[in-house]
């Protein structure tokens, strides 16, 4: 099994360029089945979960044509299943978009229970309020969520819970529901404003997005769009903090600062230089961190994908910090990890109490989820020797040429699918 090997002590210096966002590329991918002429989407991240939205989708009858690495033209005319019956959707979250979208086009949708990073519940009790008050029928039977409407019609739905993925797949039905749609206590994070204003550029009628009250007027069909994707919030904040932690000097490029605020507070109040431009962030490390508190919340707060990379730099600051994950509660895994590289935590609850080290020491330690994978290889460059990190599918799964970026900024990083190739890393590595 393919794993990372690093020789760690290196500052990350230079310059890296942000792809394209994950989260929002998911739910526009969704959206696009929604319309019967070509749509064409552009700075689309080369990540797993990427590449396995659209093969759900090419299977249930979508028109899909990779056009070149970062741009797809995607058709739904052909569509032709409901049920999306592709192993890869058990895999991946982001599935259950394709409800909203086959349900607001269709009037039916057939999908597995979402699948994912193992950091917490992933409750979609949400979705299912919308749908039913948009009109639908809703049943989960053997893991699958089933929905049915004869006609969709437009309501004022207040959410519970500020919750990110029911509001995107609730604001898709409601696009091509009859009649108009208010959600309240919407959550307001930027790929949310992305997939609305993916979804105005084919014709819908959205407002708000962004704000925690938007207003859906549904139209009766989409057409053609051309939309290109914003960079990815996570990636840029995580080579934000690999300057933070490796005493680097980065500058992030192809971002929106306005994006990054939280991140850049925390990381000034660390006691890094933090300098904004127009479209990059330059953070330039300190010899010591500053210990800090910090509470993951929905967006304009700290993002909960930050969490392990934050709860990273706390474990080499000098002191004691405090961290809270408010929004999934088995999100620690990978202190677990650190332990064995030297950190010193405890975990109470939903809070992480975190006593810096001066450094970490290479250990062989294992990805946990997505955000901790790519957080704890961030750990293993900071670290005195050798690290590897097994199983790195989690990673790929989000972080677009992970290692490539990483070697770029002169991290020592290869990735080894067997034992010679480890032993040849050993070897060149010292």
């Amino acid at each position: 099994m393919a794993q990372y090997i690093m020789k760690g002590g290196n500052p990350l210096v230079g310059e890296v360029s942000i792809s394209g966002a994950k989260n929002a590329a998911l739910g526009i991918l969704a959206a696009s089945v929604m319309a019967d002429e070509d749509v064409l989407i552009e700075n689309l991240p080369d990540v797993q979960d990427i590449n396995m939205m659209l093969d759900a989708i090419r299977e249930i009858g979508a028109d899909v044509t990779r056009l070149d690495t970062h741009t797809v033209r995607i058709n739904g005319k052909g569509i032709r299943e409901l049920s999306v019956e592709s192993e890869n959707m058990t895999r991946i979250r982001a599935s259950y978009y394709l409800i909203g979208a086959l349900l607001g086009k269709y009037g039916r949708a057939d999908v597995p229970m979402p699948g994912g990073c193992e950091i917490g519940q992933r409750p979609i009790d949400q979705h299912l309020k919308g749908f039913r008050a948009l009109g639908a029928e809703v049943e989960i039977v053997n893991g699958r969520i089933r929905v049915e409407s004869k006609k969709l019609r437009g309501e004022h739905i207040f959410f519970d819970v500020v919750s990110v993925g029911a509001t995107i797949n609730v604001m898709m039905a409601a696009a091509l529901s009859e009649g108009r749609t208010i959600l309240e206590n919407a959550a307001k994070e930027p790929h949310i404003v992305d997939v609305a204003n993916f979804l105005n550029s084919m014709g819908a009628n959205i407002k708000g997005a962004g704000t925690d009250v938007i207003r859906i007027v549904g139209v009766p069909r989409f057409h053609a769009a051309t939309y290109s994707i914003i960079p990815d919030q996570i990636e840029a904040g995580t080579f934000m903090f690999a300057a933070a932690i490796t005493r680097g000097d980065i500058m992030v490029k192809n971002l929106i600062p306005k994006h990054m605020e939280a991140i850049s507070a925390k990381l000034i109040e660390m006691g890094c230089e933090v300098l904004e431009f127009d479209d990059a962030i330059r953070v330039v490390g300190t010899p010591r961190l500053r210990p800090v508190n910090v509470k993951t919340l929905p967006y304009p707060g700290f993002p909960t994908d930050m969490q392990p990379q934050v709860g990273t730099a706390m474990a080499l600051a000098r002191g004691v910090s405090v961290l809270t994950e408010s929004i999934f509660e088995s999100r620690y895994r990978y202190l677990r990890e650190l332990s064995a590289m030297g950190a010193c935590s405890k975990v109470e609850g939903n809070t992480a109490i975190i006593t810096g080290v001066e450094k970490f020491t290479g250990a062989e330690i294992h990805a946990c989820d997505l955000r901790a994978g790519a957080a704890l290889v961030l750990a293993g460059l900071a670290a005195e020797g050798i690290t590897t990190i097994s199983d790195i599918h989690f990673i790929q799964r989000g972080y677009e040429h992970f290692e490539e970026k990483l070697r770029a900024l002169g991290a020592v990083i290869e990735l080894a699918n067997n034992e010679r190739d480890l032993r040849k890393f050993m070897m060149v590595a010292g």
